[in-house]
Formats: structure tokens, sequence, C-alpha cells
């Protein structure tokens, strides 16, 4: 367990789907450090939360031979997106 863990903490029995080879890099990972895999899974998961939320940026991505998005067309409305490309 990482430092500082509060000792009486609770676990709970779970399944989960891994890779196939990302399990055997865990166990292997595990069996070195001398951990067990559960031990190894909890940190792996408390480093992962424990980052900042990512922040969404905007991407401008460039269009060919056109002047843009046709008038009327909204790209959020995925409805009326796939009613225009059945048009054409």
């Amino acid at each position: 367990m990482m430092q500082g863990d509060d000792a009486k903490m609770h676990a709970m029995r779970t399944t989960v789907t891994i890779d196939d080879r990302l399990l055997k890099q865990a166990k292997l990972a595990a069996t070195r450090s001398g951990r067990s895999l559960s031990d190894l899974v909890d940190d792996g998961l408390r480093l992962v939360l424990a980052r900042p939320p990512s922040v969404a940026t905007d991407i401008d991505l460039p269009t060919f031979g056109g002047s843009g998005v046709r008038p009327g067309v909204d790209l959020d409305d995925k409805a009326a997106l796939l009613d225009v490309l059945d048009e054409a």
C-alpha cells in the first residue's frame, strides 16, 4: 500500500475485465515488488484518481474544398446530421 494510507481500510471483492497482456505485466510487476496483485491495482487506481481532471480544449479542424459546414447543419444534433447525410 502507498504510504499514508489508513490501515483500517476495508476491501471489497469485485470482478473486472483486464486485457490479458496487461494482466500478465501487472502480475509480474506485483511479484517483482513482493506485493499482491490487489495492492498493485489499488495503488494504480489511487494514482489515476489523484490526477487533476483533464481540461477539454477546443480543436480547430481544417476544412477542404468548401466553405465549411452547410447552412442549417448542427454538428451537435446527430439525428439531424444523419438526415442531412442521407440526403446526399
